[in-house]
């Protein structure tokens, strides 16, 4: 039995994490899940309990944290870093998550939030950055993904002033579009390969501009089910946290991955 169990998490969660061959059916709803009680609990019982208020200043708080985590995963696939389970999807979340933990509780019981946590989060943000700078083979790549990303961002403002949503909302919907600009760049311009189990079969099907439509009706269906199923306003704000993160974690490896290995 423990053998068949070891050969289970390995074919489905290890290998895929070193052989790059993408998401499936079973890692993908495992994830899934931990991502959804991860958000959950991590509100009720870090985010209430030290009273910081879900607002702006959190977003801004954790960007520099996301931005290290998404280059250093770049890094590891240019071969700039060693490949560890820490550092490789998913692991990076957790070891993002446990950094900048520290400076949270510190921020919080100092009264200086979110100085500390915007402090930390920088020097590593700005060590990886660096780091990917250094290694950077052709920057092409971002060229395209800018271009992208501007065109949509161009849409969604001109949708968001006609009909105003809330606004941390907004950023969690201009994350995404991010995401999707470096996504389409790497797989229509550079034949990168769809590593996500459903958009694999869609990209496939219609191409790599199927993104836009697919991920736009997921934004919407998701902002409309949080705003009846989640009834307290800080915990959905939260909710707009953990989508912003979701989409501003692989915008930013993508494209560092293609400077990095092109």
């Amino acid at each position: 039995m423990l053998e068949s169990l070891w050969h289970f998490i390995n074919q489905y969660f290890i290998q895929p994490m070193y052989t790059r061959s993408g998401y499936n059916s079973i890692n993908t709803l495992v994830y899934a899940l931990l991502f959804g009680f991860g958000v959950i609990y991590t509100y009720k019982y870090i985010i209430k309990p030290l009273k910081i208020p879900v607002d702006e200043r959190l977003f801004w708080a954790v960007t520099p944290m996301v931005v290290f985590g998404a280059t250093v995963r770049a890094l590891v696939d240019g071969g700039v870093l060693p490949e560890n389970p820490w550092l490789l999807t998913p692991g990076i979340f957790f070891t993002a998550f446990f950094l900048i933990l520290p400076p949270i509780f510190l921020d919080a019981k100092l009264k200086l939030y979110p100085k500390i946590t915007i402090g930390w989060g920088s020097l590593l943000a700005l060590w990886a950055t660096y780091m990917l700078v250094a290694n950077a083979k052709n920057w092409q790549p971002y060229e395209l993904t800018l271009l992208h990303t501007f065109a949509s961002w161009a849409v969604v403002m001109a949708f968001y002033k006609w009909k105003p949503f809330d606004k941390l909302y907004l950023y969690a919907v201009l994350a995404h579009m991010y995401d999707m600009g470096s996504t389409v760049a790497a797989i229509h311009f550079y034949h990168y390969r769809e590593v996500h189990w459903v958009e694999s079969h869609l990209v496939r099907w219609f191409g790599a501009y199927a993104y836009y439509p697919w991920i736009t009706v997921i934004l919407i269906v998701v902002y409309y089910a949080l705003k009846y199923l989640v009834t307290d306003e800080e915990e959905r704000r939260f909710w707009y946290l953990a989508i912003y993160i979701l989409g501003l974690g692989p915008a930013v490896r993508d494209p560092a991955q293609m400077v990095l290995q092109i």
